[in-house]
């Protein structure tokens, strides 16, 4: 379901309260129960994408990382078993006067399932288990994306592969690699690999989200009278100017020049903190300009 937009499984727009997201949840839940339609696999995987829609939107936590990061973005941190983790199926359904609690969970989302005899389910070969691996990622790379070779160990042997890192992972992110967990025990699919980002350090850029920072210092002199500074982004070097009478500590903003968002096109800014150098020692000529300058109150 990497695809699909969870507000339109529901029927509801982006901006909806939780009690009118709880409601269509509701609503549609009861319509497309399997024990209401036995026998119809479309109302079945209608259910399906009605709970694991509702398992997101009604969890703040998720709700806030679907909606920034979108689907495409959400989808390669969270697996499946994540979004129905803290789930709680029967508090969902008691009131609802349709058949489920944990059962439904059990029959449809512990992996692969199929209809059985007298309209009750039969379980269908298990998916492989998850693996999981850190993997270190360059500052750079995280920020613009890229190709890396890494080595895992899968059913005993060592495998390596091409991945993709996406623009604008965080430190802590998860990639997820398809089939290439472990070996199902019966003949199901293999289960999926997944990258614990670890974003190294750079030295010249820190990052919050999708905006970064870098500090530049200049002369005092520059500070009272203006210059113009060479400030580095992510795209190259880009000349800025300094207005005459910039405080320490002011941050100029380069908009637009910060990091890609995860799974969109928005890109946050870059921010140029300004610090002054104060000269710990002047020579003759400059102390007496220094105290010319203080004679008339500068």
């Amino acid at each position: 379901m990497a695809s699909t937009d969870y507000y339109k499984t529901l029927g509801v727009e982006k901006g909806a309260s939780a009690d009118e997201i709880k409601k269509a949840f509701r609503k549609l839940a009861v319509k497309y129960h399997p024990d209401r339609n036995p026998g119809d696999k479309s109302a079945e995987d209608k259910f399906k994408e009605i709970n694991e829609a509702y398992a997101v939107l009604s969890d703040p936590q998720k709700k806030e990382k679907y909606d920034t990061f979108g689907s495409s973005g959400f989808h390669q941190q969270y697996s499946q078993e994540d979004i129905f983790r803290g789930f709680d199926f029967s508090n969902v359904y008691k009131d609802m006067g349709a058949g489920g609690g944990e059962d439904i969970f059990t029959r449809l989302f512990g992996g692969a399932f199929g209809r059985g005899g007298r309209g009750g389910f039969r379980r269908s070969p298990q998916k492989g288990a998850d693996l999981e691996m850190e993997t270190d990622v360059s500052f750079r790379d995280a920020a613009l994306g890229a190709e890396k070779l890494v080595a895992f160990r899968r059913n005993g042997k060592r495998e390596e592969l091409k991945v993709k890192i996406p623009a604008g992972v965080e430190n802590g992110s998860k990639v997820r690699i398809a089939g290439r967990g472990g070996q199902s025990e019966d003949g199901g699919p293999a289960g999926d690999l997944y990258l614990l980002i670890r974003v190294l350090p750079d030295p010249v850029f820190t990052r919050e989200g999708g905006d970064l920072f870098v500090e530049r210092s200049i002369p005092f002199s520059a500070a009272c009278l203006g210059t113009s500074l060479d400030v580095p982004t992510l795209e190259g070097d880009k000349r800025i100017k300094v207005p005459p009478g910039i405080q320490p500590g002011t941050k100029i903003r380069l908009k637009g020049f910060g990091v890609k968002s995860l799974g969109s096109n928005y890109k946050g800014d870059l921010f140029v903190k300004i610090s002054v150098r104060v000269p710990e020692t002047l020579n003759g000529e400059q102390k007496k300009l220094m105290e010319e300058l203080a004679r008339k109150g500068l």
